[in-house]
């Protein structure tokens, strides 16, 4: 290792040098924006932030940086480095290179592609227990655009000690990569969120499977791959769970049943809030994952479906004191988290072991800029904000009636048509489906939809009325608080619990094999399994599952409000009750691609639901009033007898008749009845208003297919205009013409 030593008088500040190998480098001042390092006009200016460091070295790795361009070698000054050694390391002066607590300088003649890091120190240290500086680690930089290392999904970290490790850069470098990617034309699809039909996935487990048949599984580009088959199901956008750099090898827990290790797969344990994951490239190269997250968004936007990320900023994987520093806790550990002023403990209402400090201005800003650059350099088209909840927390945990960041976020220009969908809710228990701080920008994820719609589906007594307001954009939630159906998005099942499968097979969780002795995961899952717990020989069972499994799919598709599938359902995919499958990088959580086939009429199903809600204006709800055109939706409840719904206590049946009202008045009725009833009914239809016009049925879920979905301009005229048996616990749809 060479630290470079400037000399003890220098001239001036633009006369200090940095030798790499036979190059010479002039150092000078830099700028304090942007942060992170950034291609300057002279070179390669290196920003970072830490208001209580006093030392800041910055760390540049030799044995990693290509051929460099740089000003001739004067022999006659300054210290060689050997090829051999792996680093150099410039002490950044505080007199010459701070602006505010901003520390910066700039490499004259620097070129990418650069790997770097830092080291901070505070001496003397004013509090120990809350400023945790260590000057023997090398730092990851908050807003590094891409992290060299750890190019390889699931390898064991390094077993070597502490120290080592830290000069190691823990495995992995900081790098500034030289941006040449053709986008083309490409932009925003800016789908009206009214339009949307969102389908949630995991990025490995989508096409890790060896069913999937792609030739880069588990990647950004097996995802590429697939893009087929997502169109011909439908979906406006894809819903990825975290994409940017995480560590999955953060657990040490062993599967009881396999005694293999556990991994956190899902990904929500962030290191950077900038860089892709570059397990999810195909190659070796740091560059590979940006530019592979590239070419899937241009070839998504291709096939006209958008790129959702489900963004972390409430918690990071440094967990508590007890955790792996990467880089925040490093440069300014009471800025980027909530602790506590007394004893420097975390606040952990993330679950996570830590809380980051969303409302600190630092951290605002941090946030936003990572926003910003999705946006503007990713193209990506919406974000769903985990756990976002604790956005609304002021930096001592309490709760903000107008919390800035999210204000800041719903009021920025740069993101001003993209989606914006929280996670009304934390791990500390502040539920706000319903009331989050919105300024008429925000979605939420309607969980109360979720448990409703369960609860109903299942025969819970007490849940008609739940179910016509869940219908109907939950009004109860989201037009008290100014925003429209649009605003709920409407999904019975996500990454997060069951498989809609296993909503219909399991009474309780399986979740033996996560290692924790069935201690993690909800005990309640408002699901039922049928008659019979998990896997059965009974075909009348089966056929309940199938049918519950479309009542809720039909319920979901054609309510009003943006629906979210999960990644699978659709071909009846199963975790085995496993409701908590966080840590199962395995067959539990991967999409098994046989199943497609296997279940070819669940999937076509599904995709005659979605081109049905597609196909009509009745069913994508704009507004609970007129919407500027004078168009609106005009909704009738009706029972066994028109008109006459019945909403008592024991009632498990209800019927809607929906039509877009239009100042040309073209669409025609639809008329869904669902019944969670155990014996056959008999529902009295509304007489059409025009004599030539009939009933036609679409869906009908008690049949086997093909005849419990309809194929367009395929509709059967039912025999009686009068009246519709409705089978047991099923859901049926009619239409007008």
């Amino acid at each position: 290792m060479i630290v470079y030593q400037e000399e003890e008088q220098p001239k001036k500040p633009e006369e200090r040098f940095v030798e790499i190998g036979d190059h010479k480098f002039m150092l000078n001042r830099g700028e304090p924006l942007p942060l992170g390092a950034a291609i300057h006009p002279d070179g390669i200016n290196f920003s970072i932030f830490s208001g209580s460091a006093t030392e800041v070295t910055l760390v540049i790795a030799t044995s990693c940086t290509p051929p460099l361009h740089s000003v001739p070698t004067d022999s006659d000054s300054g210290n060689k480095n050997s090829p051999s050694e792996d680093f150099i390391e410039i002490p950044l002066d505080p007199d010459t290179n701070k602006t505010g607590d901003i520390w910066h300088i700039l490499i004259q003649n620097l070129k990418p592609t650069v790997y770097y890091g830092y080291r901070m120190d505070c001496s003397p240290n004013p509090d120990p227990k809350a400023l945790y500086f260590d000057k023997n680690r090398i730092l990851l930089d908050p807003y590094a655009r891409a992290i060299a290392g750890r190019t390889t999904w699931g390898i064991a970290p390094n077993e070597k000690n502490d120290e080592e490790k830290s000069n190691r850069f823990n495995e992995r470098y900081s790098v500034l990569l030289e941006d040449d990617f053709d986008w083309g034309d490409d932009q925003q699809l800016n789908i009206p969120l009214a339009d949307s039909i969102i389908y949630e996935l995991h990025v490995r487990g989508f096409t890790r499977h060896p069913s999937s048949g792609v030739q880069a599984p588990g990647t950004f580009l097996g995802l590429v791959e697939k893009i087929p088959y997502l169109k011909s199901l439908g979906v406006t956008g894809v819903e990825l769970l975290p994409v940017y750099e995480f560590e999955e090898r953060d657990t040490d827990r062993i599967n009881p049943l396999t005694d293999e290790p556990l991994l956190n797969y899902w990904g929500y344990h962030p290191i950077s809030f900038f860089a892709p994951k570059n397990s999810y490239g195909t190659g070796k190269k740091e560059s590979t994952a940006v530019r592979e997250f590239k070419t899937m968004v241009k070839a998504f936007h291709e096939a006209g479906i958008e790129i959702i990320l489900d963004v972390v900023f409430n918690h990071t994987a440094e967990g508590d004191e007890r955790g792996t520093t990467f880089s925040f806790r490093g440069i300014d550990n009471t800025v980027y988290y909530i602790v506590n002023s007394e004893d420097g403990a975390y606040h952990n209402y993330s679950g996570c072991g830590n809380t980051v400090n969303c409302n600190h201005p630092v951290v605002r800003d941090m946030i936003l800029d990572s926003l910003r650059y999705w946006v503007t350099e990713m193209h990506v088209d919406g974000f769903r904000f985990d756990l976002a909840s604790i956005l609304g927390r002021g930096q001592d945990g309490s709760v903000l009636p107008n919390p800035p960041v999210l204000e800041q976020i719903a009021a920025d220009p740069v993101l001003a048509n993209t989606k914006l969908i929280a996670e009304a809710w934390d791990a500390a228990g502040l539920y706000q489906v319903g009331t989050f701080p919105n300024w008429g920008r925000w979605a939420e994820w309607n969980g109360r939809f979720r448990d409703d719609i369960r609860k109903f589906v299942r025969g819970d007594p007490g849940m008609v009325q739940a179910l016509a307001t869940r219908m109907t954009g939950s009004p109860d939630l989201y037009q008290t608080s100014d925003r429209e159906p649009y605003h709920s998005i409407n999904f019975i099942t996500c990454h997060d619990g069951f498989t809609l499968m296993d909503v219909t097979s399991y009474n309780g969780k399986h979740n033996i094999e996560n290692g924790e002795d069935e201690r993690d995961g909800h005990n309640d899952n408002l699901s039922w399994n049928c008659g019979e717990e998990g896997h059965t020989e009974s075909e009348e069972i089966k056929r309940l599952r199938l049918r519950q499994i479309r009542n809720m799919a039909t319920l979901l598709l054609l309510s009003h409000g943006v629906p979210m599938v999960l990644g699978g359902d659709e071909m009846g995919r199963t975790q085995r009750g496993n409701n908590n499958a966080y840590c199962q990088d395995n067959d539990i959580s991967w999409i098994d691609w046989n199943l497609a086939g296997e279940n070819a009429y669940l999937v076509r199903f599904f995709q005659r639901l979605i081109q049905l809600r597609r196909s009509h204006a009745a069913l994508r709800r704009e507004s609970f009033l007129p919407d500027e055109k004078g168009t609106t939706v005009s909704v009738e409840w009706h029972g066994v007898v028109p008109y006459q719904p019945d909403w008592s206590y024991e009632s498990r049946t209800l019927a809607k008749c929906m039509r877009a009202i239009t100042p040309d008045d073209e669409n025609k009725s639809i008329y869904m009845i669902a019944s969670a009833y155990t014996e056959p009914l008999s529902f009295e239809l509304p007489t059409l208003k025009e004599n030539e016009r009939s009933w036609y049925r679409i869906v009908d879920t008690a049949l086997d297919a093909p005849l419990d979905i309809v194929d367009p301009g395929q509709e059967e005229r039912i025999d009686d205009q009068k009246r519709y048996w409705v089978q047991p616990r099923s859901v049926a749809v009619l239409i007008e013409k």
